[in-house]
């Protein structure tokens, strides 16, 4: 839903040109018909944003002709200003897929090729393969990665704003010490100087001291004290556009290997950025990094890829990972996120959200720190 001045709400225009192109790579794939189902995948296509949680939500694609739409009656009214013309509404107390029914009868969907989105709920998806026995339903994670892969100006420069906005929330941290406050006072420091500058945020990881050797620590009421490392990963949403940034300092006085860990990271990850380049390949980037920590004798703490897609989706392709041959090309946008990680003791970890370009990559974030930040505190 958009609203003006006024709170009047204005049309979700569906965007014939996404349109257009989605329907050229399901041609090319063989695929019958798309189920778009997440706020992501339909609000791409539609505008339209809701998060249908339990109530089977989804408009249809296919590769020639007008899309159609299967909502709930208390999403009706939102649903029309998608200007998808083929509405077809169902009320709680009804059987929701009698109206996929009729859609696939009109469509001639019994045998088909059907893809949906890769986060489809269960629920959904065991629903329809119900109503329709004979149909290969297929992930369109691929076909929907190819649609949204390149950012255009408009993504681009939302995405340029979310990450500035990130980047205010670390110079607050930096400013207000650490000693003494807990990861959970830090990550307040974040989402609030997030939500000063127009942000949303969507995450923070604040691991300190040991916790930061695991990459996905739920931030704690842990006591940050003198000597430890925090890890700190968090993002923010402006215009539907996803921000992520990870730094590490010391809080006080760090050990000499913490300063050797993080100079190690710190080169990797320069090293990861520097050949990104139209047509690189996504696992060579991974593997620039890859080799500056296996070379420092740190291969085996460095456990996961160096970076993941990112745009309306926080994780979105392209994985930068070994294995991953597909070539980046511009307007891609993904992290480079190079992290070792050393059990019961510390972890470092360094990200960017990078943009390739004609001639190398653009940085959305502040540039890190070449040496480890020590915070007084």
């Amino acid at each position: 839903m958009i609203c003006n001045a006024a709170g009047i709400i204005q049309s979700m225009a569906l965007n014939q040109t996404r349109v257009n192109r989605l329907q050229q790579i399901l041609g090319e794939a063989g695929v019958d018909a798309y189920f778009a189902c997440t706020p992501v995948s339909m609000g791409y296509l539609t505008g339209f944003f809701e998060d249908p949680h339990e109530r089977l939500t989804l408009i249809a694609f296919r590769p020639e002709g007008a899309p159609a739409m299967i909502a709930p009656s208390l999403s009706e009214t939102h649903a029309k200003h998608t200007e998808v013309g083929d509405l077809r509404v169902w009320k709680d107390g009804d059987e929701p897929t009698d109206v996929f029914a009729s859609l696939v009868e009109d469509w001639g969907l019994k045998t088909a090729v059907i893809g949906v989105d890769d986060e489809m709920p269960a629920a959904f998806l065991l629903a329809l393969q119900a109503a329709l026995p004979a149909a290969l339903f297929k992930p369109a994670g691929a076909q929907v990665a190819q649609l949204r892969k390149v950012k255009d100006a408009d993504e681009l420069a939302a995405m340029r704003k979310a990450a500035k906005i990130a980047d205010t929330a670390f110079s607050e941290v930096i400013g207000d010490g650490c000693s003494g406050k807990t990861e959970r006072q830090i990550a307040s420091t974040l989402y609030s100087t997030m939500q000063a500058r127009g942000g949303s945020p969507t995450f923070s990881i604040v691991a300190s001291g040991a916790n930061g050797a695991e990459p996905h620590h739920a931030t704690s009421d842990a006591t940050v004290i003198a000597g430890d490392m925090v890890v700190m990963d968090w993002g923010c949403e402006l215009n539907r556009y996803q921000s992520d940034i990870t730094r590490t300092v010391a809080c006080g006085n760090a050990e000499e290997e913490a300063h050797k860990v993080y100079r190690v990271v710190y080169k990797a990850h320069m090293a990861a950025r520097a050949t990104i380049r139209p047509g690189s390949p996504a696992e060579d980037i991974d593997r620039a990094a890859r080799e500056v920590i296996e070379e420092a004798g740190y291969g085996e703490y460095f456990i996961h890829r160096t970076g993941h897609g990112i745009g309306m989706s926080g994780h979105e392709p392209p994985h930068i990972v070994a294995g991953n041959v597909e070539p980046v090309v511009v307007g891609q946008c993904f992290s480079i996120e190079p992290g070792i990680y050393l059990p019961g003791r510390f972890g470092v970890r360094i990200e960017n959200i990078v943009a390739v370009t004609e001639d190398g990559h653009e940085s959305f974030n502040e540039e890190p720190s070449e040496e480890l930040i020590e915070i007084s505190s």
